[in-house]
């Protein structure tokens, strides 16, 4: 069995600098054929393909940058820095590791290595396959279940014997999956996940490939939308910069953002899309980033490692992050959304603490340096990837159903790569097609207007 970034966290990041996307001087305009909130991912492959089509389209970005959850720091560690999403998957049938190369960037596969910790010592051999087994049948129960058409919580289906491997399996499909526990989580979501194979990473930092892909892209940022007036007709976006007017809208913000109210929709978000947005609500998925020069760890470059722990407060480590004194500890579901909300200091101390039990007090003296992440905080986001609580498995093909004018894209209405960027960026080139499809071709212009012959002046004989 293959274990994915998605199952096992694998590690990529390597060196290069942040480009900086264009954006606009000007407020936006005030009238455009598709007008698309949100500058992630989907957002932006949104854009693209209406304005590959020849109809004119605006971004508007709330946030002072591009990117979403796809956010890269190059100058913190000395190294590209992934604070969200860092890996791409599926590589043969994935637009963005193309467009990547195109845009000349570094794609690479990402390093595999991974150990699992018994304490202060690696696993014996033994022991992982009792752990891939363990894994397995609790992978397999939860699509038997899914099959039976059992939308209930993952953990309720779980096999009873999973040994000492119960709390890391949870922990494993679960959180580290999806940021929320297998409690949480419904069996019919979770088996419709594709599975996320031959991990691709670019060297420069996801966050740098959206900015670049962003490039060509007219984006207003520091540009929040407040107010979207909609009908079958028209629509209308009301942000501080002003009023846009448009044939249709294409909504790319977080579930957590939709359901929250922070966007005022007249007349109101439909109920059957505001409650779909409910059920898919974001898990919790933060990264505690500590430099650790001289390899104290003594592990290889960009190699992983998760722990057979007895419950949920467990992290998974990423070890010198594309060669550098770069290492990142991520921790996720509830525990990690307890953590996080504690604040910086607290994931830090947690972070050395977890440290210290696998490989002991003097390799945590050596930390010269620490950063965490605290996506719940954000409130232009509010989380990380959406995840379908038990019951709410219809909720994806749902919240995609367009109201109005209005379409919805995002990774949470993709079935089977949500939670990934090329299912946000799939989802806005979808919701793309939907929306010029709806407003129709542009109207040619009306053909010159021939000048009328001039009348001869009569002259009195």
């Amino acid at each position: 069995m293959t274990l994915s970034r998605r199952t096992i966290l694998t590690a990529p990041l390597v060196f290069a600098a942040l480009p900086v996307s264009r954006i606009m001087a000007a407020p936006p305009p005030r009238e455009v054929d598709i007008v698309v909130i949100g500058a992630g991912a989907a957002g932006l492959a949104a854009a693209r393909r209406v304005k590959a089509a020849g109809r004119g389209v605006v971004v508007i970005e709330a946030a002072p940058r591009i990117g979403g959850r796809c956010r890269t720091d190059p100058a913190m560690f000395g190294v590209p820095f992934d604070r969200g999403a860092r890996s791409l998957y599926n590589p043969d049938g994935n637009p963005l590791v193309k467009l990547a190369r195109a845009s000349g960037l570094d794609i690479a596969p990402a390093t595999m290595g991974q150990k699992i910790r018994v304490g202060r010592r690696n696993a014996r051999a033994g022991e992982a396959e009792d752990f891939l087994t363990a894994l397995v049948r609790a992978s397999r129960a939860i699509d038997a279940a899914a099959r039976d058409g059992r939308d209930v919580a993952c953990a309720s289906v779980l096999p009873n014997d999973l040994g000492d491997w119960a709390a890391t399996v949870d922990v494993v499909l679960g959180a580290s999956a999806t940021g929320k526990d297998l409690r949480d989580l419904s069996t019919m979501d979770r088996a419709r996940m594709q599975e996320r194979v031959a991990a691709i990473v670019c060297r420069q930092g996801l966050g740098a490939l959206l900015a670049r892909l962003g490039d060509d892209v007219p984006v207003a940022l520091d540009t929040a939308a407040t107010r979207l007036s909609w009908s079958d007709r028209d629509v209308a976006v009301e942000t501080p910069a002003g009023r846009i007017a448009a044939r249709a809208a294409i909504v790319t913000v977080s579930t957590h953002v939709l359901a929250s109210g922070r966007i005022a929709f007249a007349p109101d978000l439909p109920k059957r899309q505001l409650d779909a947005a409910s059920g898919l609500g974001l898990g919790s998925y933060d990264r505690i980033a500590l430099q650790l020069p001289g390899n104290p760890l003594g592990l290889g470059r960009d190699e992983s490692l998760i722990e057979r722990g007895k419950d949920a407060r467990t992290a998974s480590l990423a070890a010198n992050v594309g060669g550098s004194s770069l290492c990142t500890i991520d921790v996720a579901g509830r525990f990690g959304a307890e953590l996080s909300a504690q604040g910086e200091d607290a994931m830090v101390a947690f972070a050395r603490e977890w440290l210290a039990a696998l490989f002991g007090n003097d390799a945590v003296s050596k930390i010269e340096r620490s950063f965490a992440t605290r996506w719940n905080a954000d409130a232009l986001i509010g989380g990380a990837m959406s995840a379908a609580a038990p019951g709410a498995a219809g909720a994806r093909k749902i919240l995609a159903q367009p109201f109005g004018n209005v379409f919805i894209a995002g990774e949470a209405t993709h079935e089977t790569l949500f939670g990934t960027v090329e299912g946000a960026w799939e989802s806005g080139e979808r919701a793309a097609d939907a929306a010029l499809k709806k407003i129709g071709p542009a109207k040619p212009p009306p053909p010159p207007r021939k000048p009328r012959a001039k009348r001869r002046a009569k002259h009195p004989r």
